[in-house]
């Protein structure tokens, strides 16, 4: 396995890490799924945190998009990287619903430091 190989899985696994965090948070900010998950609704301040978070995690799982394939193809692998994490995050939810928020966040702040390393190199 060489350098080029590895780099590429790296950028796929960052891409789908970072939308599947973002959907996952998406969805903690709907009322049914926090309470799911937590026992209790959401607080205003939490909802609209969760929503800009995963906002901005999904935004930014379109730059290894566009590094690996361009700006067209990029555009496109994103669409089908943010539909995977949203099949990930609801197949999540009834199955193991007191999983997902850790399972999430570890998987976000991995996809961040990966792209925190193919932004720097």
């Amino acid at each position: 396995m060489n350098y080029a190989t590895i780099a590429y899985a790296i950028m796929v696994l960052t891409a789908q890490g970072l939308c599947f965090a973002g959907m996952s948070a998406l969805s903690l900010a709907i009322d049914r799924h926090h309470r799911q998950v937590y026992g209790d609704d959401a607080s205003t301040r939490k909802r609209c945190l969760l929503r800009a978070v995963g906002s901005l995690l999904l935004a930014l799982a379109i730059v290894p998009c566009v590094l690996l394939w361009g700006a067209g193809a990029g555009f496109v692998a994103w669409i089908g990287m943010l539909t995977i994490g949203a099949l990930l995050a609801a197949g999540l939810l009834p199955y193991w619903p007191r999983r997902i928020a850790p399972l999430a966040t570890a998987t976000g702040a991995l996809s961040l430091a990966g792209l925190a390393g193919l932004v720097l190199t």
